[in-house]
């Protein structure tokens, strides 16, 4: 059965980054409290308010999404030719892994993002932008519904109603099956599907 918990934006605690440039809030994580370093999981909010590198973790596949801000621009190290991902407009999407250099440039003022960080011997996930509509979970070990626009009213199952404002993120353990009803004028939810690796698929990657 489907374990329901919701966390509050302004519940969540600013804690410097592991490289000291920045500041984020961790929303949820896997194991609960693990640190930096042994997460097979973590969701988090970041605030960028000025140019200088990502801290980086090997082992780790991360996608980031802009939640507010002008525009940002994300430059992996590699010399002339070196790829950058463009983050122009709230709810851009980038992926890339987190052994890889990056240097955050915010353009026309500071940015708030999203970032959703898996260990990739340990877990799975994908992450999608729903809005106004019906959606069905089928396969996800945790779904994290987070409010990036909002506010926002989501039904899970038959007559259960969790009203989310931005940055709320309403957490669902044992999804499967579960179906999923969005409504709110012009809101935007990120969806975040965590599969974690059973010992099978673990073997297959060593």
């Amino acid at each position: 059965m489907a374990s329901v918990s919701l966390i509050r934006g302004a519940d969540l605690v600013a804690a410097p980054w592991k490289n000291g440039g920045g500041v984020t809030r961790e929303v949820a994580a896997f194991p609960a409290g693990a640190t930096l370093d042994v997460f097979a999981w973590r969701v988090s909010v970041a605030d960028v308010a000025q140019a200088g590198p990502f801290s980086r973790f090997a082992g780790i596949d991360r996608t980031l999404v802009l939640l507010s801000g002008a525009r940002m621009l994300l430059v992996e190290a590699g010399g002339p030719h070196a790829v950058v991902h463009t983050l122009r407009e709230p709810l851009d999407i980038a992926r890339f892994e987190g052994e890889t250099a990056i240097v955050a440039h915010p353009v026309d003022g500071p940015t708030r993002d999203f970032n959703l960080m898996v260990r990739r011997s340990s877990a799975r996930a994908d992450l999608t932008v729903w809005r106004s509509g019906a959606f069905d979970v089928q396969d996800a070990d945790t779904l994290l519904l987070f409010c990036a626009h909002g506010p926002v009213d989501i039904e899970l199952g038959v007559g259960v109603t969790h009203r989310l404002n931005a940055l709320d993120t309403l957490r669902v353990d044992s999804p499967r099956g579960v179906s999923c009803r969005l409504r709110g004028e012009g809101a935007a939810v990120l969806a975040v599907r965590i599969h974690k690796l059973s010992a099978d698929e673990v073997a297959v990657q060593s």
